[in-house]
């Protein structure tokens, strides 16, 4: 039985996540089936993902896709985003020191030691080539406890324009409003590989790892595409009852780089790392075309537009301060046009006046000044 969704005693579930109003990516991502280009092959069979995606890593051209915005459970795959945030905020050189409550998570697990010291060089190694929970615990403290963590591995998310994507644990164990899409996994894992951490990390075939006991052990990276698949750069597979299998990975052929995003898919009749496969072939022999784009960021909204007030409305509304509501006092006083009028025109009538009275003066002494002179 799915017991996931259901919130611990005295908590509530969370809300479900906003849908935007348009699909991220362009309008065709938002349908629910089948998505290709015009006049193009149909995908290979035998895929079991109930959500999957296919894209150019350097242009962002979605180049086909099934229900990409289909809400899925991560499980794993999450842990692309976690390693995203430390490659970002932590040295690869910086020693951490493992608790005991890291020891005691829920594995899969590398086996950190109560006190052990390890770089975080390391830690990424146990994180993406064994998907080490405890190893996700310990980055998660690193990078301020888990709340903490979660806020900026959402943040990150949010950033990068991941809008169908919520991570409630840093290692992708199901829990409560926990989610994401074919189309995010692919857009944060294209922003993971910018970071030199990640995707020298995620290529590794193997890495030395501090044991429990002393010495070294060594690490194998269960993502099979890398000895399987020619032109592999790396992925993350993933897997729990609720999520099921769910596996990102990229490829390189001939100067171009596709990513393939396979979730809630089912290892018979064919492996998940198969499935992928075969994808990435099909994605390789398809022309530069796409149904979407891997966006470059969220989108911004729209500024708020002002609408500008019609010349017969400004005579009738006073301009008001938005801290008050009061009317705003302007070089002529609040009481609004009409007065103003007639102060200028009073004003007008003042100075004809006065320059009518000027004028009369002058006429005057010009005739007194007259009569004196006919006296003489």
């Amino acid at each position: 039985m799915d017991t996931s969704e259901q919130p611990a005693p005295g908590q509530k579930a969370p809300a479900a996540l906003e849908v935007p109003e348009k699909p991220i990516g362009g309008d065709r991502l938002g349908e629910c089936g089948l998505i290709l280009p015009p006049n193009s092959g149909q995908p290979p069979s035998g895929i079991t993902a109930a959500s999957w995606l296919l894209a150019d890593m350097d242009s962002g051209a979605v180049i086909a896709a099934y229900d990409p915005h289909g809400r899925q459970r991560p499980a794993s795959v999450i842990k692309v985003l976690l390693a995203m945030v430390v490659a970002k905020e932590l040295r690869g050189d910086l020693v951490v020191t493992a608790s005991a409550e890291d020891t005691q998570q829920e594995c899969t697990c590398v086996g950190l030691k109560d006190g052990g010291q390890y770089t975080v060089r390391q830690l990424l190694h146990g994180l993406l080539l064994t998907s080490g929970n405890d190893v996700a615990h310990t980055l998660a403290r690193q990078l301020g406890g888990v709340p903490n963590a979660l806020r900026k591995m959402n943040a990150m998310a949010k950033e990068l324009g991941a809008l169908d994507t919520r991570a409630v644990t840093p290692s992708g164990l199901d829990a409560p409003g926990t989610s994401t899409s074919a189309y995010d996994v692919g857009l944060i894992f294209r922003g993971a590989m910018k970071y030199e951490e990640f995707s020298s990390a995620i290529k590794l075939q193997q890495s030395q790892f501090p044991g429990r006991n002393g010495g070294t052990i060594m690490l194998q990276n269960d993502n099979r595409l890398l000895t399987n698949y020619e032109g592999a750069l790396g992925g993350k597979t993933g897997f729990t009852d609720d999520s099921q299998h769910t596996y990102v990975g990229a490829a390189e052929r001939n100067g171009r780089r596709l990513v393939v995003v396979l979730l809630r898919g089912q290892q018979t009749p064919t492996r998940i790392d198969a499935q992928a496969s075969r994808l990435l072939d099909y994605g390789f022999a398809m022309g530069p075309g796409g149904v979407g784009k891997l966006v470059d960021g969220a989108p911004q909204p729209k500024p708020k537009v002002v609408p500008t007030q019609d010349s017969t409305d400004a005579e009738d509304v006073a301009v008001t301060d938005p801290r008050t509501g009061r009317p705003t006092p302007t070089a002529f006083g609040t009481v609004g046009l009409p007065i103003t009028a007639v102060a200028v025109l009073g004003l007008l009538a003042g100075l004809v006046l006065f320059i009518r009275s000027k004028r009369a003066k002058a006429a005057r002494a010009r005739r007194q000044a007259a009569q004196a002179a006919q006296g003489v």
